[in-house]
């Protein structure tokens, strides 16, 4: 059986990286991009995560405190028993826990990511095959749409507040983002002050037209 898909917000929780190589780095760089505070606590750390900026570092082994607290933590060590060890005070403390280099030792898997400015799909086989995930993850980044889908993407979501506060019915408000989203993808971008306005206009008299 699969593991059911969930994304967790991080922006500014803690997040802790156990290990200091190569794997730990990979995952390092996973994480940073979503805005989460990472600590690495690791005896040695390799010279390319040493420099990778706002990260911090603990230089000695993991202890138990270091956990506590954490909004996920990742067991990167080179030394099987430390991550096992790890994984288990992390389930004790419903910490989610990925262990590297055993995945059923952990809570959750890292899935293989695509991105496109706010939109992020990840692939995960359940630990069958990390080569698979790999391979599905190409052919999904090969069918995202083009840059100009990350633009359209931040202002769709700035124009939820003002949709909300103009609009009563839920109704006509997911009407209003269905259209506004199909007007940004037929014209390749972003829409003008202009030409939002003009259609939550429309939208307002199909309000009225409704009551």
């Amino acid at each position: 059986m699969g593991c059911f898909p969930l994304f967790i917000e991080l922006e500014g929780r803690p997040c802790l990286v156990a290990g200091g190589g190569k794997v730990a780095l990979r995952k390092v760089k996973k994480l940073l991009p979503f805005g989460p505070r990472v600590t690495v606590v690791a005896p040695e750390v390799c010279p390319d995560l040493a420099t990778v900026p706002g990260v911090r570092f603990v230089r000695r082994r993991v202890r138990p405190a270091d956990l506590r607290g954490q909004t996920l933590v990742i067991a990167a060590t080179d030394n099987t028993e430390m991550n096992r060890r790890i994984a288990a005070v992390c389930r004790a403390r419903r910490i989610p826990v990925n262990v590297v280099d055993d995945p059923r030792a952990g809570s959750f898997l890292f899935p293989a990511l695509a991105q496109s400015g706010p939109l992020t799909v990840g692939i995960s086989t359940g630990g069958a095959s990390p080569d698979a995930a790999v391979y599905v993850k190409r052919r999904v980044e090969a069918a995202l749409p083009g840059a100009e889908f990350g633009p359209i993407l931040t202002w769709l979501a700035a124009c939820r507040g003002p949709v909300k506060a103009a609009l009563g019915r839920e109704s006509i408000r997911a009407a209003l983002l269905a259209r506004l989203f199909d007007a940004c993808m037929e014209k390749g971008r972003p829409l003008t002050d202009g030409e939002f306005a003009a259609l939550l206009d429309q939208a307002k008299q199909e309000e009225i037209t409704h009551v």
